[in-house]
């Protein structure tokens, strides 16, 4: 039996898609137990590339069950829309199950969430505006309609009246904006509760089962540890929470269950949208890494920031997750840079921070302390052992174990899922 929980452990857009593509090979059921399509996973087989939002990448394979999890929120046109471009691939979609509980977005979220972002000026997030962060505030506040709701058509008559009304005079009156309809909502939303009827069930007593029977098992994640809600960088976090605990609450496991953490990581550090970033890089070689790496959002096609690997943000993700592994992606973008720095600590005010701030404003004014070692040349791509790597990078790689108390496990070359190895 193997129960393995997959995190971001920097700020999102690691590269877990592909990770969670190797590992979903063989596994009896991977499992998504938050956020909604505000997330993305790219994964490529073969010459085919799936750009998934939604539905865990575990759904590649004919004989793994998919679920999503109550701890998530669910567009029901965006899942639809990955079902039906799944289908028209050859692939079997019969073994994706939704759980009842989880929330669904609906049209007033994405209204709310642009004119909320908008209204924000200078000061806005940086959110998708998918509507992810509305329906979590619903979800706190106990207004929410879930998939349980959706699915039966006088339950969800009843509360879209409710909210309809109370967010027509949100929209209205302190946005200024256009009101929703609810009867194009409720014909609309009727038509995918038909077709999303019967992947909708109690997916807690699945997972629980799955573990039980000594089923692999692979909780599959979304965003990073730096985007928590609680523990990342507030307020530019997403409205769930990432690390390895979300899993229990967002799948309905208890925390014993789980045997394994294994935090994905780029050997540079990435992050979209606003916020302090200390190992940033707004010059040549950031823009090397971005356009090297492919640095665009799968979600939005938003470019990405890029800097030097941060040490500091990989202990806290260590600390946060229980990480008893990192995958490392990417190593094949730093190619060809003659030298590397890796971000150990902070300085402020002459005083070196070994800990990831817990307040933003301290970290706003924190600069990095960096190791520098020697970079490579050699193409990495065909690499599959550790040992054949340059020994500038087999010593990039100690050097980040060193620095951050855990060992890299396995590491990625390339965008194809051919190109890692475990160590």
């Amino acid at each position: 039996m193997s129960v393995t929980a997959l995190v971001g452990a920097q700020w999102g857009d690691e590269g877990k898609g592909k990770i969670i593509d190797i590992l979903a090979e063989s596994a009896d059921m991977v499992v998504r137990a938050q956020g909604g399509n505000n997330a993305g996973h790219t994964v490529v087989v073969g010459d085919e590339t799936y750009k998934l939002h939604l539905i865990p990448s575990g759904i590649l394979y004919d004989g793994t069950d998919c679920i999503v999890g109550n701890g998530t929120v669910v567009d029901p046109k965006v899942i639809l829309e990955e079902i039906d471009g799944l289908t028209s691939r050859g692939i079997n979609v019969s073994r994706l199950k939704i759980d009842a509980r989880a929330h669904v977005i609906l049209p007033y979220h994405i209204v709310l969430d642009g004119l909320s972002e908008d209204a924000r000026g200078k000061g806005d997030i940086g959110t998708t505006k998918k509507g992810i962060g509305p329906c979590y505030m619903d979800k706190a506040e106990r207004i929410g309609i879930r998939m349980c709701d959706l699915i039966d058509k006088n339950i969800f008559e009843e509360k879209l009246k409710r909210n309809v009304e109370i967010k027509n005079n949100i929209i209205t009156k302190l946005y200024g904006g256009k009101p929703v309809d609810l009867k194009t909502i409720l014909k609309e939303y009727n038509s995918y509760a038909e077709r999303l009827t019967s992947f909708v069930t109690d997916t807690s007593v699945l997972v629980y089962d799955a573990i039980k029977a000594g089923k692999n098992v692979l909780f599959e994640g979304a965003q990073g540890a730096l985007l928590d809600l609680d523990v990342g960088t507030y307020p530019y976090v997403t409205s769930s929470h990432p690390i390895s605990g979300g899993f229990c609450v967002g799948a309905g496991v208890g925390p014993t269950l789980i045997k394994d953490c294994l935090g994905i990581a780029k050997a540079y550090t990435t992050r979209v949208g606003k916020g302090p970033f200390p190992t940033e890089l707004n010059d040549e070689i950031g823009e090397r890494i971005r356009n090297v790496g492919q640095e665009f959002g799968t979600t939005t096609g938003r470019p990405r920031r890029c800097g030097w690997l941060d040490a500091v943000i990989l202990r806290f993700a260590v600390r946060v997750n229980g990480l008893t592994g990192i995958a490392l992606n990417k190593l094949d973008t730093l190619t060809g840079l003659k030298t590397l720095k890796i971000c150990t600590s902070y300085e402020k005010n002459g005083k070196i921070i070994k800990n990831f701030p817990a307040d933003i404003e301290e970290l706003k004014d924190c600069k990095p302390v960096y190791i520098e070692t020697e970079g490579w040349t050699e193409d990495i791509g065909n690499v599959t052992r550790f040992e054949d790597l340059p020994k500038a990078a087999q010593k990039y790689v100690k050097l980040i174990e060193e620095n951050v108390d855990c060992k890299v496990s396995m590491i990625g070359v390339g965008p194809k899922r051919t190109q890692n190895f475990n160590r």
